[in-house]
């Protein structure tokens, strides 16, 4: 078991496998070593492989894997120092190593764009390799970031795991791996999702901290909901594709008597828009369960527990049971889409806002697996093809879209009792299969698809 808090990660953006990952990893890499050990070190090497090579450019991971090396960490990510390093490495040719000593750095000497290589135990391989003055190795590795800015070393991926779920390091009080258990340990305890998951939080620290930290991720997403929506512009990398949710904005604004039912569609497009235009801009966003789907759970929150319609109460009841459903995913599939494909980002996002809607709106934990079913039942198949390697086409809108779907998907949900053809767990494991049968080129390489198919101006 995993906290749900590790799913709901702060970090920037544009991409929490691409961005967030290898900035951890690098980090980790010299961090644990000695001092003495990193004083050693003369030079740094880094190898991308497979999808973080592909879209490595687009997705900033040679600026995140620079950053990592200088000590920066996502979550006290300081822009102002991390600006200034990236400048002395484009001016200087001179990398600030973990904060401690200079050494030579040179981005087409000391980062290899290794696409070819497609490691078999995860696409998004990272091979790291420092060397001392007379070119003795001081410390080499090789990690994974393996989604939603989780990583792995290689012995950890290569440890078998019993039944294959990772072991927890953990006690906790619920243990679930499956949605079966899941519902079968709420009916026995007479538990909602929230309450069992808040339970099992209690093994990771107190329940005022885990108050606090879930209220902190709620401000975080709130927050970026409200500079993207009032930060116009063109968005980096070079498509020119503009901020439209500033603008959407305004149009709301400007008819707050309006009543349309399409009203709906436009305040959750505006919110999701909002943080995944942020997101493409490298700011501050929460993985939700990723960076590529950040915009959908914050635009369902917002617009149905936000600060002047809900209690801290119904937040928390929100994150806890979408964190639950998501850590199902994590566990028995990817939230990866350079594994899985978008529906392992867009569609475990709306999966987990549909579930985490239907537990505030008082639906039963049978109804929030079988929004949660719905959620993902309707996104299968969805391919990752960022055009231009970067995190805005279809990506934006594409979280614009799973939003609305998720609140239809709660809806449903709660016209029904919670039962249905088709379980939580057999949708979880036909998307794990579906993502493994896909072709290569639909899971975020910008080889297939919108990412070929248009034709950047």
């Amino acid at each position: 078991m995993l906290s749900v808090l590790d799913l709901f990660r702060v970090g920037i953006g544009p991409s929490s496998s691409h961005t967030v990952g290898p900035m951890r990893i690098a980090r980790r890499f010299l961090a644990q070593l000695s001092r003495e050990e990193r004083e050693r070190i003369a030079e740094v090497f880094v190898e991308l492989q497979g999808s973080l090579a592909l879209t490595g450019e687009g997705h900033g991971t040679l600026t995140a894997t620079a950053l990592g090396l200088m000590g920066q960490d996502p979550e006290t990510y300081n822009p102002e120092a991390g600006e200034a390093g990236l400048k002395r490495i484009d001016e200087e040719g001179k990398l600030r190593l973990f904060g401690e000593h200079d050494v030579p750095f040179v981005w087409k000497r000391n980062i290899d764009l290794a696409g070819h290589i497609i490691p078999d135990l995860h696409p998004n391989g990272m091979k790291l390799r420092a060397l001392g003055r007379d070119g003795d190795v001081v410390a080499e590795g090789q990690f994974f970031s393996t989604g939603g800015g989780f990583i792995a070393s290689e012995t950890q991926l290569r440890t078998p795991a019993k039944d294959d779920i990772i072991p927890t390091r953990k006690e906790v009080p619920y243990p679930f791996a499956s949605g079966k258990e899941l519902l079968e340990l709420c009916k026995r305890e007479g538990l909602t999702i929230a309450e069992l998951v808040l339970a099992n939080e209690d093994a990771y620290r107190d329940q005022q901290e885990t108050a606090q930290k879930l209220d902190a991720i709620a401000q975080v997403m709130f927050d970026c909901i409200n500079r993207g929506l009032n930060t116009t512009g063109v968005l980096p990398g070079g498509l020119g594709v503009k901020r439209r949710a500033p603008g959407l904005y305004r149009k709301v604004m400007d008819t707050p008597l309006a009543n349309e039912p399409e009203r709906l569609f436009d305040i959750l497009n505006l919110y999701a828009m909002a943080v995944n235009e942020e997101n493409a801009a490298g700011g501050k966003v929460v993985t939700a369960p990723t960076n590529g789907a950040a915009g959908i759970i914050p635009a369902v929150l917002r617009k149905y527990c936000g600060p002047e319609d809900a209690t801290d109460e119904m937040r928390r009841r929100f994150i806890l049971t979408a964190g639950g459903i998501g850590l199902l995913y994590k566990q028995r599939a990817s939230i990866s889409g350079a594994e899985m494909g978008c529906q392992g980002e867009v569609g475990v996002a709306c999966s987990m806002a549909a579930a985490g809607l239907a537990a505030v709106w008082g639906g039963t934990p049978e109804q929030c697996a079988c929004a949660a079913e719905i959620g993902m039942e309707h996104n299968l198949g969805l391919t990752c093809d960022p055009v231009g390697g970067l995190v805005q086409i279809p990506c934006i809108e594409r979280n614009a879209i799973g939003a609305v779907k998720a609140v239809n998907a709660a809806r449903l949900a709660l016209q029904g009792d919670g039962t249905g053809k088709v379980s939580l767990d057999q949708v979880i494991e036909t998307m794990r299969q579906t993502g493994l049968d896909m072709s290569n080129k639909y899971k975020e390489t910008s080889q297939g698809g919108l990412a070929v198919n248009v034709i950047e101006c």
